[in-house]
């Protein structure tokens, strides 16, 4: 009975985190779409972060009164009644001899939001604490993003920015139930990759274990968000974020709330599921799918044409997704483990080792000596080799041996003059190869470093904070991601163009200046 009511609770939260505080597209049908399906803005995200210079419901009615009058012009009409976002980063001029260290140190303050700035009808979600934004289009915090950023703020000593972030993630838990995917009314139906209790390791660090015994209640409430809905599984059957295997195991997949086109890429969305043989509602779920998982798009979500129309992410259990779950389970362990309550230890502990077992059995693959995803749907593994196979390394569940086999595959297959890719499919994609990320070049070093392939470690480092430095005395810019391969071309895909900033490249690279003693570079 009790779980019952927990499982309800969390289900009226959840909905009224997006009913509560209405979207865009919520406050303003017609013109939402008018607007969308237009070329007034090349980007989708543009109108919906734009704020309102007035009451939405008097905007709407003008708009209404209006829009079939002749001579009516509804670009000036969005000019006339919003006010427009800018790039974060768009103003900001580096000068190159300075270096990359105090390019990165400037940043911050360039990148720093005032949590007390937000429009009243804007889209934006007020926050408690101050926090860092990744840069150019992506004004806002986001969930993943910001781990990766703090692993630089802290080389920095800027502990109150990160302290704040994680206060800020702590609240939106409490507020909504769970971390939404960036801080804004639109991105309320779904989360992205769980970093929170990663976050909380690297504030504990600095502050001791009673950081685990304060943010305890929301670790709990993050776990039981993912696994919302488990007691109501049978084998093969899946709800939400959760999916019960065919033995009986207990994994995770990605999950959105809303079927319906995304409001920041809404006519890349109508467009591209007109050509899938999906039902509509079907593909748009699982784009939205890829895009709380942070991988927004590659062939890891697709059958075996690689072809978007074709993508598939609710049927898949990432390996990485479930790694993060392990660690996120482990950590609630052990705020039960220092306070000595050993009965709820042990039953998180066992859940941890649970999960661990079912991410060997269905991941591991031991032909191509890797970790894959799963097709819980067709029972079997992925046929798409991805980074994220390196993350069973960060978190200490791969034996020596697939450890091994995994550095092999590292260094003979993914490894290429600047970096880590993605993976070895040229889709055209952003997270496909030639293109490379911060995040997973950080989670790829540490894992190896975990099981002792340290020179092979330091010299992805190497190539990696080469291939920043040498972008930025090139251009004074720090991209969100980099073209590994062809290493004189900027990286591609993708549904916007090339950002700079940019939070994550900035956080790991300093890191890895430091922790490899790059000052060569």
């Amino acid at each position: 009975m009790r779980k019952l009511v927990i499982t309800v609770i969390l289900i009226t939260t959840f909905k009224l985190a997006f009913s509560q505080y209405p979207s865009p597209r919520q406050l303003f049908p017609g013109l939402f779409e008018a607007v969308q399906l237009s070329d007034i803005f090349p980007d989708n995200k543009t109108f919906v972060d734009s704020a309102p210079n007035r009451d939405p419901q008097l905007i709407l009615k003008d708009f209404n009164e209006q829009k079939d009058k002749p001579g009516f012009d509804l670009k000036q009409f969005v000019y006339d009644n919003f006010t427009i976002p800018v790039s974060g980063t768009s103003l900001f001029k580096t000068d190159i001899s300075l270096g990359v260290r105090k390019h990165i140190d400037t940043l911050w303050k360039v990148l720093y939001r005032k949590h007390d700035t937000v429009s009243k009808y804007s889209s934006l979600i007020q926050l408690p604490n101050d926090y860092i934004f990744p840069g150019g289009r992506f004004r806002e915090t986001y969930y993943w993003d910001s781990y990766f950023t703090m692993l630089g703020l802290i080389e920095s000593h800027q502990i109150q920015t990160v302290k704040n972030m994680i206060a800020n993630f702590a609240f939106m838990i409490d507020k909504y139930g769970f971390i939404p995917n960036g801080t804004r009314t639109y991105y309320l139906t779904r989360s992205q990759p769980p970093f929170f209790s990663m976050m909380i390791d690297l504030l504990a660090n600095i502050e001791g274990e009673q950081v685990y015994i304060k943010y305890q209640p929301e670790l709990i409430k993050e776990y039981n968000f993912w696994m919302l809905g488990l007691n109501k599984l049978k084998p093969n059957q899946a709800y939400r974020n959760v999916v019960r295997l065919h033995d009986g195991e207990i994994l995770n997949r990605y999950w959105d709330e809303s079927d319906q086109p995304r409001e920041e890429s809404f006519k890349q969305d109508v467009e591209a599921a007109k050509k899938s043989k999906q039902k509509s509602t079907d593909f748009y779920r699982n784009i939205r799918a890829a895009a709380e998982s942070g991988w927004d798009f590659s062939t890891r979500w697709m059958d075996t044409t690689g072809k978007l129309e074709n993508i598939q992410t609710t049927f898949i259990i990432p390996v990485d997704l479930n790694c993060l779950i392990y660690h996120l389970e482990i950590s609630i362990a052990n705020t039960y483990k220092i306070q000595g309550i050993n009965k709820q230890y042990a039953l998180y502990f066992e859940k941890a080792q649970r999960r661990k077992k079912a991410i060997l059995k269905y991941s591991w693959s031991e032909k191509n000596g890797w970790f894959m995803d799963y097709n819980w749907k067709l029972n079997q593994q992925t046929p798409v080799e991805t980074l994220a196979g390196s993350y069973p390394l960060e978190f200490k569940i791969a034996s020596n041996n697939q450890a091994s086999k995994v550095a092999s595959g590292i260094k003979t297959k993914f490894l290429k003059q600047g970096g880590l890719v993605t993976t070895l499919n040229r889709s055209g994609q952003q997270w496909d190869s030639p293109n490379a990320w911060a995040p997973l070049q950080y989670m790829a070093i540490d894992g190896l470093n975990n099981y002792n392939y340290k020179n092979l470690a330091k010299s992805i480092a190497e190539d990696w904070a080469s291939s920043n430095i040498r972008v930025f005395n090139s251009t004074g810019k720090l991209m969100e991601k980099y073209n590994v391969i062809d290493t004189d071309v900027k990286a591609g895909g993708g549904e916007y163009p090339l950002q700079d900033g940019f939070g994550w490249t900035n956080g790991v690279l300093l890191n890895l200046l430091n922790k490899f003693r790059m000052d060569n570079l």
